[in-house]
């Protein structure tokens, strides 16, 4: 009967035996008192109903009870005394409220997920959900019944009397167990159904599949992170502010399950935004006029390079177009400039134009139109209708040296500057990078004038200038692409394919994924290449495009003039890097859509390793062409607000239009 004597000591001052006599009675309505007294004067929230409401609950309840326990209990109600006044304590600030709140969730959540637990309140609701439903409000002693009463009171089996005289009856104990357990849990549950609910967490019945911490992409993953000497900013700004970012704290990230790494948890802990902080003393401290690779604090040193490039890669859009002197310009350059391919855009823009359209400064203002307010223009020069412009990340412009250019004309007569090189170079942190764009001489069979153009612009290219060259021993003075780490060529350099017009229409009609490959076989280019005879020591993307020239202005379809020309890879980027590895083609292809010329634009995307650089090099200082960059903001947003207004027009017009 320990079973039952549980029962009687668990249902505390509301339950008594009826042959216990009044001395037992005494002693449970004291115990009562004493337990209801400590309740309220622990935290206040105890209250109690009318006796006679918490009768009549009760008697409703037992009406659930066997018929064995009716005979031997009776109710009697309880009127405790008024709680104490409460103790006076110190007042706790902000942090500290958030730390005990988040203190008693945390333990809340391991009694529920805590299998041995039996106060747990998802206990209380299992065993609920097995016993029949009881009406009426909760009575104030579903405080004090609680299960572990049935085996943490040692004075049970001597306080009930009942418990000596039916201790032969083990079929009656272990019912009124299995009823003491469900009337607590149903009592327990409607006392708190006024708060919050806390129940367990529902674990996958399977391990989840592994995911990726760094979803963002190279360059943009860079936004939260923060330099390994601001690691201390935390304890810092706690010294001096009082309050960081209690809202999104360490243990708060971890109880929601989000995904995140160190890095971006401390730059949510910037007071103000979550830029990257700066404290006084480093301002003060730190030199951007010199130093050296391994220098605290250098602009150009590693810990600025990791700050912004983690994984010491950047992204570099390189395009050509032959744009055949067109006054008209496309009406849209985003497929051409921002291919949806790839998720992100890159951080460096390079278009090198050849046979440019006459209005130069109207061709770079679109370019600023469609890169939007993220890109400046960094540098653009021209050598006649030769044209290339230098778009950066706005945020990239403190890590770039003076940008410089040099021409050279390949023309036999120097005044007409239809063919030549256009080549621009500048140091971004620690690496050189030199571009050059070009248009060699044409014709079907002067390959011979095109490798003279070739040599003649290597050796007549005078760069660099003022800029320091970052390895001077693997440089030659004969050759400009030696002297830079980095060198992109991309142009019209008029390479043709060395087959009739027929055989290249039939290869192309028959299969165009695969005829690409075959007509590779005779591009002039390729084969001069491999012999070395022509950009030595450049390497070129798989091409895996239809040839970009020569096309009908406005059609997709290659010459039908008399002159039948044949479809050739005029417009080609290669590139070539100083240490084996340090360059990646992702992408290499042309822009089918524009249409505005004979010649198809051509574009590749490519990965360029970085590496941290010396503060002796004379910086731009954050130089752009604010002009342009004003023109082209004020064109985009003009241009959004008539597409609005047109989109709205249409909508309202009541007039339908069948075609």
């Amino acid at each position: 009967m320990s079973a039952l004597n549980g029962f009687s000591q668990h249902s505390g001052a509301c339950v008594t035996q009826s042959t216990g006599g009044g001395a037992v009675q005494d002693l449970q309505a004291k115990k009562a008192g004493k337990a209801a007294k400590k309740e309220a004067s622990g935290n206040g929230v105890l209250t109690f109903e009318d006796p006679r409401r918490v009768d009549t609950s009760l008697n409703e309840t037992i009406k659930l009870l066997p018929d064995e326990l009716k005979a031997n209990m009776k109710i009697k109600s309880v009127t405790p005394r008024p709680p104490r006044k409460p103790r006076l304590e110190r007042a706790a600030s902000l942090d500290e409220k958030n730390w005990r709140r988040w203190r008693r969730f945390r333990t809340s959540q391991e009694s529920l997920t805590d299998p041995n637990e039996t106060s747990s309140s998802n206990g209380s609701l299992q065993e609920a959900s097995l016993s029949p439903p009881v009406r009426g409000r909760a009575t104030p002693c579903s405080q004090c019944c609680e299960p572990n009463s049935l085996h943490s009171s040692p004075d049970a089996s001597e306080a009930s009397p009942m418990g000596k005289s039916r201790g032969s009856t083990s079929d009656l104990g272990k019912r009124a167990s299995e009823i003491s357990s469900a009337f607590g849990g149903l009592l327990r549950g409607k006392a708190f159904a006024g708060s919050k609910p806390r129940l367990s967490q529902i674990m996958p019945a399977r391990p989840l599949p592994p995911m990726e911490l760094n979803v963002a992409s190279h360059t943009l993953r860079t936004a939260n992170r923060i330099d390994s000497d601001f690691m201390d900013y935390r304890h810092y700004s706690q010294h001096k502010f009082g309050r960081v970012s209690s809202s999104l704290s360490d243990t708060r990230l971890h109880g929601n399950g989000m995904v995140y790494d160190n890095c971006s948890t401390d730059s949510m802990k910037s007071t103000f935004s979550l830029l990257t902080p700066i404290r006084s003393k480093d301002v003060r401290s730190r030199s951007y006029l010199e130093g050296s690779l391994l220098a605290n604090g250098a602009l150009l040193g590693a810990e600025e390079l990791s700050r912004y490039f983690p994984d010491r890669n950047i992204g570099i859009f390189v395009a050509t177009w032959n744009m055949q002197g067109q006054k008209e310009l496309p009406v849209n350059l985003d497929d051409f400039l921002l291919p949806t391919d790839p998720d992100y855009a890159q951080d460096m823009y390079v278009i090198g134009v050849q046979e440019g359209c006459p209005d130069r400064r109207e061709w770079e203002i679109r370019l600023q139109e469609t890169l939007g307010p993220h890109y400046v223009m960094l540098y653009s020069a021209a050598h006649g209708v030769l044209y290339m412009s230098v778009f950066i990340r706005r945020d990239l412009i403190w890590f770039c040296s003076e940008v410089e250019y040099a021409t050279v004309t390949t023309r036999i007569v120097s005044q007409i500057k239809t063919k030549g090189a256009l080549g621009i170079c500048f140091t971004f942190f620690g690496t050189s990078f030199l571009f050059i764009t070009s248009h060699f001489t044409s014709g079907d069979s002067k390959v011979n004038e095109r490798k003279l153009d070739y040599n003649k612009t290597i050796q007549a290219l005078t760069l660099p200038k003022n800029v320091p060259d970052t390895n001077p021993y693997r440089s030659s003075s004969s050759d400009v692409t030696t002297r830079f780490d980095e060198v992109f060529w991309f142009g019209d350099f008029n390479f043709r394919l060395n087959k009739d017009r027929e055989t290249v229409d039939s290869i192309l009609n028959q299969n165009p994924e695969t005829g690409v490959s075959k007509l590779l076989a005779y591009d002039q280019l390729t084969s001069e290449m491999s012999r070395g005879s022509i950009f030595k020591g450049f390497q070129e993307a798989d091409i895996r495009f239809r040839p970009s020239y020569k096309f009908d202005i406005g059609k997709d379809s290659y010459d039908t003039t008399s002159k039948q020309r044949t479809p050739s890879y005029t417009d080609r980027v290669v590139f070539r890097s100083r240490y084996r590895d340090d360059i990646h083609a992702v992408k290499y292809s042309s822009c089918p859509v524009i249409k505005t010329s004979d010649h198809r634009p051509v574009f590749a995307l490519f990965r360029v390793k970085v590496r941290p650089g010396r503060d002796n090099i004379p910086l731009a200082a954050g130089q752009f062409d604010r002009e342009l960059y004003l023109i082209g903001i004020k064109r985009r947003i003009t241009r959004d607000l008539q597409n609005r207004r047109v989109q709205k027009d249409q909508k309202s017009s009541s007039i339908c239009s069948i075609s």
